[in-house]
């Protein structure tokens, strides 16, 4: 009984295997062409939101396609390099601005008690 167990298992093995190989009339399995990125992120514009929220990478044997996510991080790394710049540079505009609005400030009670005693 054993041993027609064990046969009847290679049996089956091996017609599971020539049917995925291709052993029969339709031939081997044909070769699927890799997905690629379809939706990839806007070059003529800055990167929004709802960019993100659209982006979907294909799947690939092992995950995702290391170029498309490589390329995707690459984008929004600088991206978020040229806010941060544009952010500081703000930044220092604005403490500059107050630091000359409190001078004027500052000189404005002087220059009245001036005029005032004269």
């Amino acid at each position: 009984m054993f041993l027609f167990l064990v046969v009847a298992l290679a049996v089956v093995v091996a017609a599971v295997t020539l049917a995925v190989v291709g052993g029969g009339e339709s031939g081997p399995l044909p070769d699927a062409a890799p997905d690629r990125l379809r939706d990839t992120l806007p070059l003529d514009r800055p990167v929004h939101r709802a960019d993100l929220d659209s982006l979907r990478f294909p799947l690939a044997a092992r995950g995702y396609r290391m170029a498309d996510v490589d390329d995707a991080l690459s984008r929004l790394g600088a991206e978020l390099a040229e806010r941060d710049a544009r952010i500081a540079d703000l930044e220092s505009a604005l403490a500059g601005a107050r630091a000359v609005a409190a001078h004027i400030a500052l000189d404005k009670p002087a220059a009245r008690q001036e005029g005032d005693q004269l």
